[in-house]
């Protein structure tokens, strides 16, 4: 069997919330580049774009992964006024297999979900 991958189709994006690993989100830069997805980086980062570490990681797919950068967490909200923020965490009781994402959905990644807001969407990452 064989399945094919359409590139072509935008799927919705993915953000970070002040990263602090560059290996993790390289590898982030990596899954965004293979799926078409924006990487959407909230600082401040605990490190910078230019890491070795992240480059190393990132490989080839650096420049290959479209990625913006917010200065802080009030830009991107403004930024997304017109779109969901789904926040992803383990501490939620809505299962991600009965949420209905969206095209212009962003995926939120964070560490610290007690510091969001409730306007964002909170489902679980794992059962």
């Amino acid at each position: 069997m064989t399945h094919k991958l359409i590139h072509n189709k935008k799927m919705f994006n993915i953000a970070l919330y002040q990263p602090d690993i560059p290996q993790n989100t390289a590898a982030i830069i990596r899954l965004c580049s293979c799926f078409n997805t924006t990487l959407e980086i909230i600082e401040p980062c605990g490190f910078h774009l230019d890491d070795k570490r992240l480059k190393r990681v990132a490989m080839d797919y650096l420049d290959k992964t479209k990625i913006i950068t917010y200065k802080s967490y009030k830009d991107f909200v403004i930024k997304k006024r017109n779109s969901r923020i789904v926040l992803m965490t383990t501490k939620a009781k809505k299962n991600y297999n009965n949420f209905k994402f969206k095209e212009k959905d962003t995926l939120l990644l964070v560490e610290k979900v007690k510091e969001f807001p409730k306007l964002c969407i909170i489902i679980p990452i794992k059962d």
